[in-house]
C-alpha cells in the first residue's frame, strides 16, 4: 500500500521508513521505464527546484536538473557565491524566502548542520544532495542498480572499502532498513563514527542483517556480493590527501582483492574516482563494474524523490 511523502524532506536515510525507501525504488523502476521508450511523465508540471550548492558537482546537478526537466518542472542553479549559506543571510532566513518562491530545495553542502536548518524552516521539501554526515540520494540510486543487477536487495552483502564517510554512512543507514549485511573495512581512525552505528543498532535488530567494522579488506570482501569503495580525500581535504594516501595503503579495490570471489559480484564507486588510488583502473572497467549504471540511476531515483516529496 502506498504512503504519502508528499511535503516530507529527505535528510537521512535512516529517517526515512523502508516503505517510504521502498516506494522511492518502485517508483524510480517505473519513471525509468517511462524514459527509456519516450513515454512522458509530467508529474511537476509548474513546479520547480532550487538546486543550493557548496560544493560543485557535476552528477549532482546535472541528474537533478534534466530531472525535474522531464518530469516538466524547472530548475534554479544557484551557485556557492549566490547565497554564501550563513555568510550574508542566515540559513533560517535563506529558508522561509525560498520557499515562497519555489516547490522543493536541493542542497549539496559542507555541514550536516546546514540541512537540518534548512528542512528546519522551509515550507517546502527539503533534499540532501550531499552533506559531510550523509549522501542519501546516492544510496538510493545505488540500491536502484543493486536491484537490476542481482535482482533483490534481500540477502545481499555489502563490503565498503575506504574512509568512514558520508557514503558509508548512507549506506549502512540503508542496509539498517532492509536488514542487509555491510562490512565496512577502513584504516584505523577512519571508521564510521560510533554515533552512527548506534543509531542503526535498534535498526538493524528490528529488520534482521548486521554491520560490521575491520581494519582488513580482505575480511571484509570475504562472500560479498557487493563491492564498494569511495575516494579516499573527499571534496575540501585535499590538504589531507598526501596524509591519507600513506594511510590508506592497502586499502585499494583491485583484482588482488576480489580474487577468490565468485563471478557474480558487482563493484560500485559513486564517482568522481582516483584510478590507482582506492581503485584501480583496471578493475573499474571490469565487466563487473556497474559505476556508469550507478551513474545514470542518480536521475531516476532522484525523480522518484522529486515526484512523491513535489506532487
Amino acid at each position: 500500500m502506498a504512503v504519502s511523502m508528499k511535503g516530507k524532506s529527505l535528510k537521512t536515510l535512516i529517517e526515512w521508513s523502508r516503505e517510504e525507501i521502498q516506494q522511492v525504488l518502485d517508483t524510480a523502476i517505473q519513471l525509468k521505464m517511462k524514459q527509456k521508450i519516450g513515454e512522458p511523465h509530467p508529474l511537476l508540471v509548474g513546479k520547480s527546484l532550487a538546486m543550493i550548492f557548496q560544493k560543485p558537482s557535476l552528477r549532482t546537478r546535472v541528474s537533478f536538473e534534466v530531472g525535474i526537466s522531464q518530469l516538466g518542472g524547472k530548475a534554479l542553479y544557484l551557485a556557492p557565491s549566490d547565497i554564501k549559506l550563513g555568510e550574508r543571510e542566515t540559513t533560517e532566513d535563506i529558508a522561509i524566502v525560498i520557499s515562497r518562491y519555489v516547490d522543493g530545495i536541493m542542497a549539496r553542502v559542507f555541514g550536516h548542520d546546514i540541512i537540518e536548518d534548512l528542512a528546519k524552516y522551509a515550507t517546502v521539501p527539503v533534499i540532501n544532495g550531499l552533506s559531510d554526515y550523509a549522501h542519501p540520494c546516492q544510496i538510493l540510486g545505488d540500491f536502484l542498480t543493486i536491484l537490476e543487477k542481482r535482482g533483490s536487495l534481500c540477502g545481499q552483502k555489502i563490503a565498503y572499502i575506504g574512509d568512514g564517510n558520508n557514503v558509508a554512512n548512507s549506506l549502512i543507514f540503508g542496509s539498517a532498513q532492509f536488514g542487509l549485511e555491510i562490512a565496512i573495512a577502513s584504516p584505523r581512525g577512519f571508521e564510521p563514527k560510533k554515533d552512527v552505528l548506534k543509531r542503526v543498532a535498534p535498526f538493524f535488530k528490528k529488520n534482521g542483517g548486521k554491520v560490521t567494522v575491520t581494519n582488513n579488506p580482505k575480511e571484509a570482501v570475504k562472500k560479498a556480493n557487493v563491492i564498494y569503495t569511495d575516494v579516499w580525500a573527499s571534496m575540501g581535504q585535499e590538504a589531507e590527501k598526501d596524509k591519507r594516501l600513506g594511510l590508506f595503503k592497502g586499502f585499494q579495490v583491485n583484482h588482488k582483492l576480489v580474487a577468490g570471489l565468485t563471478d557474480d559480484f558487482i563493484f560500485m564507486h559513486c564517482l568522481p574516482a582516483h584510478y590507482g588510488e582506492e581503485v584501480s583502473y583496471e578493475l573499474a572497467k571490469d565487466e563487473r563494474s556497474v559505476i556508469y549504471d550507478q551513474a545514470e540511476n542518480r536521475l531516476h531515483a532522484q525523480k522518484a524523490v522529486m515526484a512523491l516529496l513535489m506532487m
